[in-house]
């Protein structure tokens, strides 16, 4: 018999494997590993504030807007005092409701943001102001395309150059810096060799997809990054991340965060039992379908 998961509800869960809990170590707090992500070209103000609002609601990590809705973003995550919010303790949450003081001692949700999105073949210059006004409009992470012409085309001085430039803009903000290599369309040569220069340019993450790309996250890709990155440069996989199962398989594989639009479905998957989650239909690993 599967005892109950009762106060883990959908923020942490407790991995049931053969026939008995593994203990503490064996908890998992899905949400705390999710940018809850609305990126498509015509999303409104209102769908704005309703990721925020479920951000708020289940503790996820941050939210992943376009560049004009930052500061909406940001507004709309300002917590009043008397605004009651989710604990997101990473280690465990009771999942009991909040006042805005008290959650200011807590894990703050971060807002995120994409420059040189989806195709990543804006100059340096051009992607510097983008990154410069995201930086204004009060964004904590930015998730930065590269040049794919320059990648496919073996010019990795300009990639260099490219992130180096970014990285250091972003840095002196005291900001965070994820770099989108699509690795769903590269090949593990030009994988491995991206997670090398971007290493050497101190980014903070290297992100798998767009989630516009024919194929998006992989275990394989993740898995790879993971070998071939320093303990410190965090991974961060998108595209195609639509249910626990593989939302999981990612994390076990390396991830350190995921990019999804789904977030909320993952996170109510999680709390099901393991037959019940068994019976739940999965997504197809590395989908081809935008996670936007």
């Amino acid at each position: 018999m599967i005892p109950n998961l009762g106060k883990w509800s959908n923020f942490s869960l407790l991995l049931f494997i053969n026939g008995k809990y593994e203990g503490e170590t064996s908890v998992i707090n899905i949400a705390s590993y999710i940018d809850h992500t609305i990126l498509k070209p015509v999303t409104t103000y209102i769908e704005i504030k309703k990721i925020c609002g479920e951000a708020r609601e289940y503790g996820f990590a941050a939210v992943c807007v376009p560049p004009p809705l930052v500061r909406l973003a940001v507004e709309s995550l300002g917590t009043a005092p008397d605004m009651p919010v989710r604990d997101a303790n990473p280690n465990g949450s009771d999942g009991q409701l909040r006042s805005g003081a008290e959650k200011e001692s807590g894990p703050a949700i971060k807002v995120a943001t994409v420059i040189g999105f989806p195709f990543g073949y804006s100059v340096v210059k051009a992607k510097l102001a983008e990154v410069e006004q995201a930086l204004t409009d009060g964004a904590d992470e930015l998730d930065v395309v590269i040049n794919l012409v320059a990648l496919r085309n073996g010019d990795w001085e300009y990639l260099t150059g490219e992130m180096t430039a970014v990285t250091e803009l972003v840095h002196n903000r005291k900001k965070i810096v994820k770099v989108i290599i699509e690795s769903g369309i590269l090949q593990d040569q030009e994988i491995i060799r991206c997670c090398e220069i971007y290493s050497k340019a101190g980014v903070d993450f290297l992100k798998t997809s767009t989630g516009y790309a024919e194929k998006g996250a992989t275990v394989h890709a993740v898995q790879l990054m993971r070998a071939h990155l320093p303990a410190g440069i965090r991974i961060k996989a998108s595209g195609g991340i639509r249910d626990y199962a593989f939302a999981r398989q990612l994390i076990e594989a390396g991830a350190n965060r995921l990019g999804c639009s789904a977030s909320v479905e993952i996170v109510k998957g999680g709390a099901l039992l393991p037959a019940e989650r068994q019976a739940a239909p999965t997504s197809e690993k590395g989908a081809e379908k935008a996670d936007y």
